[in-house]
């Protein structure tokens, strides 16, 4: 069976096509995706345009103006297995996709697509079910996975060097009134002569998450230092680490763990006048909605592609030949001595705030990438 075909059957506005684009691994893969959302309805205006994703994120993406519909897998949990891939792929049957896109890699992405009889599959070379896709492209790991989630639109004559490629992620009127009583209940207000530092202490991967001692003094220090609030952000999986965090600094922090879903984050992270983070999802929730960032990579490098994508940011890492260790960072140190962990200073990041801060009303230069962070390597 020869799926290949040579050249796409899409009109110049995507005139009657429904477009299913496919991306069901994490928050942060899903927020470094929208702007191939926003660039497949820009170059399609006419499409209707579906998101598949994981039913975690699915609130992450309602406010999106670019999609016209979201829907749910639930692939980790209720969904899980080949009898519920199956069911689902009938479910997508019904609506009659005439388009599929798939940053996703997975085989089983490619397999649900394939099953559900879309007639055009889009997918890239690399995918473990390259072969079930119809038109493919190349990924090239070298590059940022924003550029690499557009390249996926060389399969369609599109130059990717030309798309729009800010993130984006947008709030409404609901989700910013029940962050501001929030704020208002934890006694938080915006003030001009008071700076609100957002962090983020928690990741999923053990191996991500900077010590919690190092976060203990940089939240004193910023205490000494300004006049200011320190905004602790987490889900509920990390209300161990930040209540931890509270122990080590007599609870300075505003503990905010649990407080927002995830169409209420954005508007939170709004408030925040500059966010500090481990390498996670939440860094590029904050560098979508253009708030200053200093991230600390600790097992991974920027160079796998995920750093944040935005002038207006700052990585600090620790050079270390070890890195990366796993393409996530891992559940524990392959070599015992966590250095990329228990290396960096607490004032390697303080230098990271100042630097930040004393810039936060620069305007990039012409022909400089507003896209591009500034990295300070220890």
């Amino acid at each position: 069976m020869r799926l290949l075909r040579s050249s796409p059957p899409i009109k110049a506005d995507g005139q009657r096509e429904k477009i299913l684009l496919v991306q069901t691994s994490f928050l942060g893969d899903v927020v470094l995706t929208t702007p191939l959302i926003a660039e497949i309805k820009r170059r399609f205006p006419q499409a209707h345009l579906s998101v598949l994703c994981k039913a975690q994120v699915q609130g992450l993406l309602e406010n999106n103006r670019a999609i016209d519909e979201v829907l749910a897998y639930d692939k980790a949990g209720t969904q899980r297995g080949l009898a519920a891939l199956w069911e689902k792929a009938r479910d997508l049957r019904q609506h009659e996709f005439t388009i599929a896109i798939s940053p996703h890699k997975s085989f089983r992405t490619a397999l649900l697509l394939f099953l559900a009889g879309i007639p055009c599959r889009i997918g890239f070379r690399q995918s473990a079910g390259w072969f079930l896709y119809h038109y493919r492209a190349d990924r090239i790991t070298s590059r940022h996975d924003v550029e690499r989630n557009l390249s996926i639109l060389a399969a369609l004559g599109i130059d990717p060097s030309k798309c729009q490629r800010d993130l984006q992620l947008e709030t409404d009127t609901a989700a910013r009134q029940s962050v501001a009583l929030a704020f208002q209940t934890c006694g938080i207000q915006r003030n001009g002569d008071q700076l609100l530092f957002g962090l983020s202490p928690g990741s999923v991967w053990p191996m991500k998450r900077w010590h919690l001692e190092g976060y203990a003094q940089v939240i004193r220090d910023l205490k000494k230092a300004y006049a200011c609030e320190v905004l602790l952000f987490g889900g509920s999986e990390d209300r161990d680490t930040v209540a931890k965090l509270q122990q080590l600094t007599g609870s300075l922090g505003v503990d905010l763990v649990g407080r927002f879903d995830l169409r209420e984050l954005p508007a939170a992270i709004d408030w925040c006048d500059l966010f500090i983070c481990n390498d996670t999802g939440p860094m590029h929730v904050a560098v979508a909605r253009g708030v200053p960032v200093v991230a600390i990579f600790c097992a991974t490098t920027p160079s796998l592609g995920f750093y944040p994508y935005s002038s207006k940011a700052i990585v600090v890492e620790k050079d270390l030949h070890c890195r990366p260790c796993s393409p996530h960072g891992g559940l524990r140190c392959p070599l015992g001595t966590e250095d990329c962990i228990r290396l960096i200073h607490p004032g390697h990041v303080l230098e990271a705030v100042r630097e930040l801060l004393r810039a936060r009303d620069r305007v990039c230069s012409p022909g400089e990438d507003a896209h591009r962070p500034r990295f300070m390597t220890y």
